[in-house]
């Protein structure tokens, strides 16, 4: 079934114009959901909860099996429901898959699956009262359908939208390439030489696992990699919130957490910096068929937020390393490009938000997005955006 204001997947029933419609069912899209239950509004009647994937757990379904939970920079609680402890070596994937879905089903929370949004538009141009219509595919039948509703909350975060840095002679390497979100296993890579590059928690939960394998390694980070003393707990996460928040206000665009707060020197990076696995050899100048050029560093580049020193890059830093594969481990950008129509962006490419409310248009929250980017900023901003939302369309107290 498909058409404006229509629920589909196993509903069986017509529904006139929603008042919310929740994109993305991740950490932050359940948290706004719940809100919404709390705050009075009616499942299936006056909202639902589009997600993209076959069943419950975000972008935590697809992590590498090697990501165990223990490893995981940490799965905040959801509102309402503790996660309590589950078994640190379980692979993450699993933990928040069965984690999330029995959130889902405890709830009773509208989630319409698999439909990805591919689009969100005004029913009026130039009206910010008129309501909005999201348009969604079915990721399995192709099935097209529409749905109006007076806001929106985007919960979709970065997963679906990797980021590929280019460097002179990317298009030549002759090897493989490859990103963080289709790294599965260290055994794919017996026997080759493996580039990673990022300065990033993925990059170093790859570094390890491979030369623990076996795997002959090499690091590149674009300046020297940051280690602060300091454990992944909640106070981290709303340091996180914190240092990025400005930008998001202001409309810049979004920066990656290790831009924000470094890498935790745990024990285990502690001994890999002894070792010699996370060392980086720094930035990348060219890439050739068979390998890659890597150039010198400056003192500028060393330089790193939050006045934590930088382990220092050795004096081999530079020169050229024959390669097999190149991991790129270079981050995500938002997963907004539904919400083009609505002309929200800044002339500096960022979306304005106070809170979590977009300046541009007050129909549109943003939940997951910035400074609620960390584990624990997901939760709170769906919250916030499941409250604004609600008292947008004028239900709850």
């Amino acid at each position: 079934m498909s058409g404006s204001g229509t629920i589909v997947e196993n509903q069986g029933r017509e529904s006139a114009q929603l008042k919310v419609v929740v994109i993305g069912a991740g950490q932050a899209g359940l948290s706004a959901a719940a809100t919404l239950l709390r705050k009075g509004l009616r499942p299936h009647t006056d909202f639902i909860v589009l997600d993209a994937n076959e069943g419950p757990g975000g972008a935590w379904r697809h992590r590498w099996p090697s990501l165990t939970l223990g490893k995981a920079h940490g799965i905040h609680d959801l509102p309402g429901l503790e996660l309590g402890t589950p078994d640190p070596m379980e692979p993450a994937s699993s933990v928040v898959t069965r984690y999330y879905g029995t959130y889902e089903s405890q709830f009773g929370l509208p989630i319409v699956r698999p439909y990805k949004v591919t689009g969100v538009r005004s029913t009026r141009e130039n009206d910010l009262t008129a309501p909005l219509v999201v348009s969604a595919r079915n990721a399995v039948t192709g099935e097209e359908s529409e749905w109006t509703t007076a806001s929106i909350i985007n919960a979709t975060g970065t997963w679906d939208q990797p980021f590929w840095p280019y460097y002179p002679g990317i298009e030549t390497f002759a090897g493989r390439q490859l990103h963080t979100k289709d790294y599965c296993s260290a055994d794919e890579f017996e026997g080759m030489r493996v580039l990673v590059v990022g300065g990033g928690a993925s990059a170093v939960q790859f570094l390890i696992p491979l030369a623990a394998a076996g795997v002959d390694t090499v690091w590149s980070t674009r300046r020297a990699p940051v280690f602060g003393e300091r454990d992944f707990d909640s106070n981290w996460g709303i340091e996180v919130e914190k240092s990025v928040r400005e930008r998001t206000e202001a409309g810049l665009q979004t920066l990656s957490v290790v831009g924000a707060t470094g890498l935790a020197l745990t024990g285990e990076y502690a001994q890999a910096i002894e070792q010699g696995v996370l060392i980086s050899r720094g930035p990348i100048a060219r890439i050739h068929p068979d390998g890659v050029e890597f150039t010198g560093v400056s003192a500028e580049l060393a330089t790193q937020p939050n006045g934590v020193t930088p382990h220092t890059m050795p004096e081999s830093v530079g020169g050229f390393e024959q390669v097999d594969v190149i991991l790129w481990a270079t981050g995500f950008k938002p997963s907004l490009r539904h919400l083009a129509p609505l002309g929200l962006r800044t002339s500096s490419g960022g979306i304005a938000t106070d809170g979590t409310k977009v300046f541009a248009d007050p129909r549109v929250y943003l939940a997951g997005y910035g400074a609620g980017a960390s584990t624990i900023g997901a939760t709170r901003t769906g919250r916030a955006a499941g409250a604004g939302a609600a008292k947008f369309v004028g239900v709850g107290g």
